[in-house]
């Protein structure tokens, strides 16, 4: 029928179990919101491959349509910043979480979790960005308030393969630093020098028993493994430097010492994209459209019809995905 679209649909399961099924759902199906949205195009993050394979617990509320990004046209408002035929981009405010999410055609949300798609970016576009790429430019922008300019040295970019570090090599690049990649797949060593990466190292080199201080190598970086990998770095930064820790592939521990602290006054910077104030998202978005080059977000991106998430949701987790994944998800 018309008025049904298709939706992925996480549903819990009798032994605690979740299954994961595509099913046709009306709009009267959707949770509150004062925004309706015809979504066009979605895209998998490494939550997104959590919440489908189960593997964390990041859906909260059940059943769950997952997808924590998507972008797409407005049907219908009561909100007054929004009105039928705007195109809108939304990131994270626990979509696809606690809140029906992405992965269907279309969407009901607070209108205050929107922002207007920016001029010179394509709805695909915002999604090749995604979550992914807004919380790589999130992390740029903390370490220019910090001062770590491209003068200070090299910047290190972890799982640099993935969807945050291959759009924080392209930004890092375009803006002059010298960037060191980090990735457990030198096999994409020219593909991550594409990006623009002067040198690109073997992830185990970040990977032994972090010692309290180690030689001074690095004037910052961006971090999306956690754990030893984060502990390392703090270790090898420059005195002054900042560290911006934005994920937790490798674990949430951080097995560190207060040294690089206080010895070396080296900065830890939480990233948090979910909850980011509406005016710094508007910010990360002007800058991408600036300095990211669309030609490299072309170059890491491909694409995927809505049928094809579920299989594909669990080579994010495996390490198989490269940069950035699309989804489109209806017209």
């Amino acid at each position: 029928m018309a008025d049904r679209f298709p939706a992925i649909l996480i549903q819990k399961d009798d032994d605690r179990g979740q299954r994961v099924e595509t099913v046709a759902l009306a709009l009267d199906d959707l949770m509150e919101g004062d925004v309706v949205i015809r979504v066009s195009h979605s895209t998998i993050n490494y939550k997104d491959g959590l919440a489908i394979t189960g593997a964390a617990p990041v859906v909260r509320r059940w059943p769950m349509i997952p997808g924590i990004d998507f972008a797409g046209v407005v049907e219908s408002s009561d909100n007054p910043e929004f009105k039928p035929g705007d195109q809108v981009v939304l990131n994270g405010w626990g979509v696809g979480e606690t809140h029906y999410g992405g992965y269907a055609g279309k969407a009901r949300v607070k209108g205050d979790w929107l922002i207007h798609l920016p001029a010179g970016l394509t709805a695909a576009q915002a999604m090749a960005i995604g979550t992914a790429g807004y919380t790589a430019m999130l992390s740029v922008l903390a370490l220019e308030r910090q001062g770590v300019t491209a003068e200070r040295g090299p910047v290190v970019v972890t799982g640099a393969a993935g969807g945050v570090g291959s759009v924080a090599i392209a930004i890092l690049s375009k803006l002059g630093y010298h960037v060191v990649a980090a990735t457990g797949r030198l096999g994409e060593a020219d593909y991550l020098k594409g990006l623009g990466a002067a040198e690109v190292i073997d992830r185990q080199e970040l990977a032994g028993k972090p010692r309290p201080l180690n030689k001074e190598r690095f004037a910052g970086g961006i971090d999306a493994v956690g754990s030893t990998t984060l502990a390392n770095i703090l270790s090898m930064t420059r005195y002054g430097g900042s560290v911006a820790a934005c994920g937790l592939a490798g674990g949430m521990d951080l097995p560190t010492s207060v040294a690089p602290f206080i010895l070396r006054g080296v900065s830890l910077i939480g990233i948090d994209s979910v909850m980011a104030p509406k005016a710094r998202r508007i910010e990360a978005y002007d800058r991408l459209v600036r300095d990211l080059d669309q030609a490299k977000l072309a170059a890491m991106t491909r694409t995927i019809p809505l049928a094809e998430v579920v299989a594909v949701a669990p080579d994010i987790l495996a390490g198989k995905v490269r940069g950035r994944i699309v989804v489109e998800v209806g017209g």
